[in-house]
């Protein structure tokens, strides 16, 4: 299992993703992402990277973006309570993690039901859960929930958030909780608290089930920052605080190393753009498995840590990088590293 894992994002990674690390070291090592170059030519050091509109920033990730969109199931959507707890209740009911379906819950997953983790769009998980009958709020059964992996139970609470106006947004990174001593690849939501003031790490993976298997103790709807690492806070921990990169990324697989946090940087970037992208899906910058970073990869790097780390105050940077750099913005097609194949986003 493990060498088969590695075998598809080698061949994605090294060379049938046109855009791959190969194709940009070369031309654009050392140069900084190009929202954050325009600035540092300007004069700008790093305290000058503030945007002082925060309830702009608070309104764009309160509106649905193309992955996140309901689109025909807006009404059903719109019915949803806007309650955390219950929407993420909601999610439990909605979705089965497809590894620790027959483990966990007793259910073998067929091939075709299987095969629905890679489905992108939120409006695509809505056809698949409405096609019985039932309505959002309805628990489905085990054996009759949605296939999925941390990205899309994200994906499944980001929707109706931002449909009903509440700030949210999905963080690509690493979780201290599945692993004792490792940080393993996941993705959570993080949301507006306005009775707080303040960014909230939700996990809405984690179920009753999930909870007692791994012995959690700590609320879910509101993870700790020491349990969740954003990409950017386990690159700065590898880069400046002495953290072993081999202790991030996925271990039954045996992905793990610097290249892969780098890899989550560049999803996470897109993320807070918005483009909340699979897991295993590969574009642009991201270095192969267990490639070595030069000294260019590792400052271009260390430039997508400092913007991604608060995205809040960078936020301007953000948007102007994602749009102009074709080393983060995800293109038209990406290479599916689990399928091995290349896809329209």
């Amino acid at each position: 299992m493990a060498h088969a894992w590695k075998a598809c994002w080698v061949h994605a990674l090294a060379g049938s993703n046109p855009a791959s690390s190969a194709s940009w070291t070369s031309t654009n090592a050392g140069q900084p992402p190009q929202g954050l170059a325009r600035r540092l030519r300007s004069g700008s050091d790093e305290e000058g990277l503030i945007v002082t509109d925060h309830e702009a920033v608070r309104a764009f990730y309160a509106e649905p973006g193309a992955m996140t969109s309901s689109g025909e199931h807006a009404a059903l959507v719109d019915a949803l309570p806007a309650d955390l707890d219950q929407l993420v209740s909601i999610v439990h009911g909605s979705g089965i993690y497809d590894v620790v379906a027959s483990d966990f819950y007793g259910v073998d997953l067929p091939d075709d039901r299987q095969a629905k983790i890679h489905v992108r769009r939120y409006a695509e998980m809505l056809d698949e859960l409405t096609g019985d009958g039932r309505g959002l709020a309805e628990t489905r059964p085990p054996d009759q929930q949605l296939a999925c992996r941390c990205r899309n139970f994200t994906l499944l609470l980001l929707g109706p958030l931002r449909a009903k106006g509440i700030p949210a947004r999905a963080r690509y990174g690493f979780a201290a909780y599945f692993n004792p001593g490792h940080y393993e690849d996941h993705v959570v939501c993080e949301y507006w608290n306005a009775a707080e003031e303040r960014w909230q790490l939700v996990d809405p993976q984690l179920d009753e089930v999930w909870r007692e298997r791994l012995g959690i103790d700590f609320d879910v709807l509101d993870v700790p920052r020491d349990q969740f690492l954003v990409a950017a806070d386990a690159w700065q921990r590898c880069r400046r605080d002495g953290a072993d990169p081999e202790r991030f990324g996925i271990s039954f697989a045996d992905l793990h190393g610097l290249w892969f946090v780098a890899g989550n940087l560049v999803r996470d970037l897109a993320a807070l753009n918005k483009t909340e992208m699979l897991s295993w899906d590969v574009w642009g910058a991201q270095p192969g498995p267990d490639q070595q970073l030069d000294a260019g990869q590792l400052a271009f790097f260390d430039q997508l840590a400092l913007l991604t780390r608060e995205p809040d105050a960078s936020f301007d940077q953000l948007r102007e990088t994602y749009r102009d750099d074709d080393r983060v913005r995800v293109p038209h097609q990406v290479h599916n590293a689990l399928l091995d194949r290349s896809e329209p986003v």
